[in-house]
């Protein structure tokens, strides 16, 4: 009876036991496919979403030039990249443009576990003859100086969006923050104290892990021109207690919930340059930065001062901002007629 029972038993448990692996083998391809999953969206966090969707539009940009041309764009020829670069460059592109355009096709293999086709010498050396012809310098747009900056906040209206635009203005200026920067702050982001405002920049283009840097902004001895009294003045006028630090204001004076976006602030830039009678289409975003890296150089501060305000990494990158400012500095030609 006693061996009956074990072999009841026995019976009993052999497919508890073979339930229990299944349950077990289930479990672990649950696990393994959510790892999946989180490793793909871990890939697709590695660029930011401003890039990802670059690459994107710049792929399906490939992909239809590929369908058109009766060409394969995944995986693609070698041969099939140098030739839509020298179509790129035909069509007139800016050799950036075309870089960015190989490098979007690039990724796009690398995701799909294709060898990438732009490794090869025939895409190198395309690329090489297309920077040779075309040339690599970017086109800049004009730095917003530091008498500049005080013109356009001379001429702002006293109304809610002239409050606003003051504060974008003189915070981006003294901050020397990019248009990407301004745009994404909270109001958790700065601290007001006896020195004047602290501002913690939680990501920017070139941090994209997100370990974030602080930037503190004096008061200015001129009140009109303080970018600390003029955000204080933007969150008092516009009653923003919480959530985005800068937002659109409608032609009625009403503040939205939302962030105004960094081609915003381009526009803001733009719209009080023209408003002092300067090329509006000269200047962007990225003026009130640049701008604040040339009148900083110009006044003799540091470098080393001036890269902890821009948090700029590389020498080289920061020293491109101030060649305009040095051309007219010891110039040989200077006094000669």
């Amino acid at each position: 009876m006693l061996s009956d029972k074990g072999t009841l038993s026995d019976t009993i448990e052999e497919p508890m036991n073979a339930n229990a692996a299944l349950t077990r083998t289930d479990a672990a391809a649950l696990e393994l496919a959510d790892l999946a999953a989180a490793a793909s969206d871990f890939a697709a966090a590695s660029k930011s979403p401003n890039t990802r969707r670059a690459y994107r539009a710049d792929f399906a940009a490939f992909d239809a030039w590929c369908a058109d041309s009766g060409l394969e764009a995944m995986p693609a020829k070698a041969e099939t990249v140098a030739l839509y670069a020298a179509a790129l460059a035909r069509e007139g592109l800016k050799s950036s443009s075309i870089a960015r355009a190989v490098a979007a096709i690039a990724y796009a293999h690398k995701l799909a576990g294709h060898d990438s086709p732009t490794k090869s010498a025939a895409v190198r050396e395309t690329l090489a003859g297309i920077r040779r012809e075309l040339g690599v310098a970017p086109s800049r747009k004009a730095p917003a100086l530091a008498d500049d900056v005080r013109r356009m906040v001379a001429d702002l209206p006293a109304d809610l969006l002239g409050v606003r635009d003051r504060a974008v203005l003189l915070l981006g200026f003294v901050g020397a923050f990019r248009r990407s920067e301004l745009a994404g702050l909270e109001v958790s982001d700065v601290a007001f104290d006896a020195r004047g405002v602290v501002v913690t920049v939680r990501r920017s283009k070139t941090d994209q892990e997100g370990e974030g840097m602080v930037k503190g902004i004096p008061f200015a001895a001129d009140p009109a021109l303080c970018p600390v009294r003029a955000l204080r003045a933007w969150l008092d006028a516009a009653a923003v207690t919480a959530g985005p630090l800068f937002r659109s204001v409608d032609r009625w004076g009403h503040v939205a919930a939302e962030p105004m976006s960094d081609r915003a602030v381009a526009r803001t830039v733009q719209r009080a340059a023209e408003r002092v009678g300067l090329d509006a289409s000269r200047f962007a975003g990225h003026s009130l930065r640049a701008g604040f890296v040339t009148s900083a150089h110009l006044a003799g501060k540091a470098e080393a001062d001036i890269m902890r305000q821009t948090g700029h990494r590389s020498v080289r990158v920061f020293r491109g901002y101030i060649r305009t400012a040095d051309a007219f500095r010891a110039n040989a030609a200077a006094g000669l007629l």
